[in-house]
């Protein structure tokens, strides 16, 4: 096929993310109404607890903190009491209630959460002991009370012997971490044992209480557009920002699944837990797809793959000169297809992305690849957008979902895959 054009229509840096603003309707939070114990002990880290009591308040969550001796030569009890709306405890002997804090605090909790746990109070976890409020309402805490910590010390610290057991002990004990994390620490040193950033730790809880729905499932996913060079410097791309397959990885992580995402370039954070490759072109993403398809019990293709490159590739750059430019452009794999016709096919999931008369198209798409589940929306409604409006088409009909920021709308498509998928054995069972 030839396309003739006076310019070049669509041009790129690799930087179109339209909808790379932050979400002002803030994102999908399983935190919403959960009762918290944060626990605050002694490391310079503290400071950050500030940040991510704010982060739980704005999420839903209602707190319960709790301060070492130790934590208030870094922060202040005024400090978590303003954040977190309610007094904060102190110490075993508070006469508030019963008088038996270390008993009261946990029975309607949801989940501990210790942030920053220094290496000395994870070895007081991992001994049992019971020599200060937190540290006994751990003890003290019934089955159903989680206790996950965030990790912060020196990196010399982090690596001994003596933490490392501490740490395979309290892991056998069904405690949860989160990180730590490598870089730049307070004492001037880099390395592991840095506690993870405060937007993590709240992201990594909220995907702590997602019902583990795809425990055992293997998910392949694309996401955001690819580019199809014209010359050294332009292409053919579109504007795709990959923030719904990214929402949606995380989602599947969050439901417990082992998700391998590859993307096309975008400018995002690779969604933690999930193994990231980056392309560029389709045929780079096909070649990577058919590369990590063994194994897999899902394939959910979020990308805009271009459905064209161009036969050639200019070797300089092409110049404003010329009063008109044919471009003679060759269709690009339709990765999808080639999956959903394999016989190990997985389940596949495609989206479909019309500018009109949605219900007829992404139908249509659907029975033409025999897809169990199509995702489909106006492109109006998502792209340049950090929400999204769906709908979901299988076999017993369309199923709207109301707008909502991607990440909201990301859990609601993972709950219905799973539905589907509840008689569909796990490839890593088979």
């Amino acid at each position: 096929m030839v396309f003739v054009a006076a310019i070049l229509l669509v041009m790129s840096d690799f930087s179109l993310n339209a909808d790379h603003a932050a979400d002002a309707s803030g994102p999908a939070s399983m935190l919403a109404g959960r009762r918290l114990v944060l626990g605050v002990t002694g490391g310079i880290a503290a400071y950050k607890a500030a940040e991510l009591t704010r982060l739980l308040i704005q999420d839903g969550a209602t707190l319960e903190v709790v301060l070492t001796d130790a934590a208030t030569r870094f922060v202040g009890e005024a400090t978590f009491q303003a954040l977190s709306g309610r007094p904060v405890w102190l110490d075993l002997w508070d006469g508030r209630g019963r008088g038996m804090a270390h008993i009261d605090l946990t029975r309607q909790a949801d989940a501990v959460l210790v942030v920053p746990a220094t290496a000395d109070f994870l070895a007081r976890l991992a001994q049992g002991r019971a020599d200060d409020l937190l540290a006994a309402l751990c003890l003290a805490r019934p089955a159903t009370c989680p206790l996950i910590v965030a990790p912060a010390m020196n990196r010399e610290m982090w690596a001994q012997p003596a933490t490392q057991r501490n740490v395979a002990q309290l892991l056998a004990d069904g405690v949860t971490f989160i990180g730590p994390d490598r870089g730049a620490q307070a004492c001037g040193e880099e390395g592991e044992g840095r506690m993870s950033e405060p937007a993590a730790i709240a992201e990594a809880l909220s995907d702590y209480f997602v019902p583990k729905r795809l425990a055992g499932r293997r998910v392949l996913l694309t996401a955001g557009p690819t580019f199809e060079a014209l010359d050294p410097v332009r292409g053919l791309t579109n504007p795709s920002s990959g923030r719904m397959g990214h929402a949606l990885a995380r989602a599947c992580r969050a439901a417990g699944a082992e998700v391998c995402l590859i993307r096309g370039p975008v400018d995002l954070p690779p969604p933690a837990g999930v193994e990231v490759r980056s392309v560029i072109s389709a045929l780079q993403m096909r070649a990577a797809v058919f590369d990590a398809l063994p194994g897999c019990d899902v394939f959910i293709a979020v990308a805009a793959v271009a459905d064209w490159r161009p036969k050639e590739i200019a070797p300089e750059k092409l110049k404003k000169g010329a009063p008109a430019i044919s471009i003679e452009l060759v269709a690009n794999p339709d990765i999808l297809a080639e999956v959903a016709v394999r016989p190990d096919a997985p389940f596949c999931v495609g989206f479909a992305a019309e500018s009109e008369r949605l219900t007829e198209h992404a139908e249509a798409k659907r029975r033409a690849k025999k897809l169990p589940l199509i995702v489909g929306n106006l492109v109006g409604d998502a792209l340049g957008k950090p929400t999204n409006r769906v709908v979901l088409f299988d076999d017993n009909g369309a199923h709207p979902l109301p707008e909502a920021d991607k990440l909201t709308v990301a859990h609601a498509i993972v709950a219905h895959l799973a539905r589907l998928l509840e008689k569909t054995p796990c490839t890593a069972s088979m």
